[in-house]
């Protein structure tokens, strides 16, 4: 199985290659590890000379790995989230000038360093943990200054996201066991599609801001609804993809070390739902 997924798709335990998503070459019976060959030893009959060395097999990824590594890359964020939030300078009418310039700075500085992070992890052909797991604190870090900011401009909209956040986990997990949904390539190709025309229209906007032109594609207006009820929609895709591909991974016995990059990719879809919830909730507290 391919997939349009960068996620994914880089890796070669999700194409079904075979049992353990191990490539092989041929019928040549070599490993791709030179130094797993083995050397023979004299009198050997001709062609066992370079037979490759038994290699244990990696264990395979399950539920069970997934589940543990994604609570781990979210318990990360939310730690994270919560440090940050505490160290920061409280907003008031004393400092509200001063302390919101620090704030919108720590989160412009997570965010920017969680989004490189994240484009190494969607390209980099071997998972990280190490990668993984730091990306998860920069995205604590960025969740963290935004929720806070948030909280004080919408006074309960944070919980109120987060709640949302992990129910909307919940719904779009039962929708996709009880409907059996099933995932094309054509919607694949729509939902990747779209998540990177979201980028770049998030970037434009970041690059006119620093002219003062922002358009307000994603702020707390009626634009900025529009783009954030389609971001919503959009992650909630994003988890069927994950959990489609977390079922075809197992399906195909992908090492375990691959559970990261599901718990890496449902990471980045539970953040991408919980801050357009943000900008929802925010929209309709307005007085």
């Amino acid at each position: 199985m391919q997939s349009n997924n960068p996620v994914f798709r880089r890796s070669e335990a999700f194409s079904g290659s075979n049992a353990h998503g191990n490539q092989s070459y041929g019928n040549s019976g070599y490993g791709s590890d030179p130094s797993q060959w083995g050397v023979g030893n004299p009198g050997d009959p001709q062609g066992t000379a370079y037979a490759p060395a038994p290699q244990a097999p990696s264990a395979p990824m399950t539920i069970d790995s997934v589940v543990q590594k994604t609570a781990i890359t979210l318990g990360v964020v939310i730690v994270t989230a919560f440090a940050t939030w505490s160290l920061l300078p409280e907003i008031n009418e004393t400092s509200a000038e001063s302390a919101i310039g620090t704030v919108g700075a720590v989160a412009t500085f997570g965010a920017l360093g969680a989004f490189v992070l994240s484009m190494v992890n969607a390209f980099k052909k071997v998972v990280s943990p190490a990668l993984v797991l730091a990306f998860a604190a920069l995205e604590g870090v960025a969740l963290g200054a935004i929720s806070m900011i948030f909280n004080v401009a919408y006074p309960g909209v944070v919980q109120g996201a987060v709640i949302g956040t992990f129910a909307a986990f919940a719904g779009t997990l039962a929708a996709y066991k009880v409907l059996n949904i099933q995932v094309g390539d054509k919607f694949r190709r729509f939902v990747i599609a779209a998540v990177f025309g979201m980028i770049g229209l998030s970037l434009m906007e970041l690059v006119l801001g620093l002219f003062g032109a922002q358009i307000g594609l994603f702020g707390v207006s009626g634009l900025g609804m529009i783009t954030a009820v389609a971001g919503l929609v959009l992650g909630v895709f994003m988890l069927i993809m994950d959990f489609d591909f977390v079922e075809q991974g197992i399906r195909y016995g992908a090492p375990e070390r691959e559970s990261w990059t599901a718990a890496f990719a449902m990471t980045v879809s539970l953040v991408w739902i919980y801050t357009n919830l943000l900008r929802i909730l925010a929209y309709f507290s307005q007085d």
